[in-house]
This record gives structure tokens, sequence and C-alpha cells, in this order.
């Protein structure tokens, strides 16, 4: 029997009933410039009726700055399919995105482990 706590189309013992890719209707690539770091905010704009649940679940997910990483946990799917979630409400009009603050260095150990601390936590 499905359960709809854990998000759209679960079962207990199977999983995910529909493959990630369905979700963006096979899409792959987005249309907006998001990487995992990008923050999306919701602007408070309506979507466009013909989006699916889960562009309403993402949507919910922005109400203050939010990653794409954050997102792309909570919903359980791939990087890739969020983003093009998450590009379909900014062509919308219902996100805001901006590129993530680039640190002086980039590849600092105390900011990868706080954003894997963060993760985990989220898990």
């Amino acid at each position: 029997m499905p359960r709809r706590q854990d998000g759209p189309w679960l079962d207990d013992a199977a999983g995910r009933l529909i493959r990630p890719y369905t979700v963006s209707g096979g899409r792959t690539r987005p249309t907006a410039a998001l990487d995992l770091l990008s923050l999306v905010m919701a602007t408070g704009a309506a979507p466009q009726p013909h989006l699916g649940p889960e562009h309403s679940l993402a949507l919910g997910l922005c109400d203050g700055p939010t990653s794409v990483a954050e997102i792309s946990a909570h919903l359980r799917l791939p990087a890739v399919v969020t983003k093009v979630l998450l590009s379909d409400l900014v062509d919308c009009g219902a996100l805001t995105a901006r590129a993530p603050r680039l640190h002086d260095t980039p590849t600092d150990r105390s900011l990868l482990e706080a954003v894997l601390d963060g993760l985990r936590r989220r898990l």
C-alpha cells in the first residue's frame, strides 16, 4: 500500500514506484544555470497549473534561501532531476535563483566538512 508521508509514489516494500527521470519528463538539462550550491527561494507567485506534484513539493521547501543540494536530498531525487524541476519553477517565476558566493578557497576543507555534516543530518 502506498504511503504519502515520505513523498509521492512510494511503497513500503518497493520504494519509489516511478523512475526519477519520469518526474522531469525525461529531460536531463535544466533551462536555468543551477549547480548544487545555487540558492533558490520562492517568489510568492503561483506556479503554472501544468506542473506536477514534485514541483509543488520542491516549491514548498523554498520558503527561505535553500540550496539545490538540500532540495535534492529532501525530495530523494538525483540532483539533475531536481535541477530540471527547479528550473521549471524559475522559468515560470515561482522561484528566484542566485549563484553561490564563492569563498577565497572553494575547496576549503572546513567548508566541505560543514556541507557533509549538514547532508548527514538531513538523512
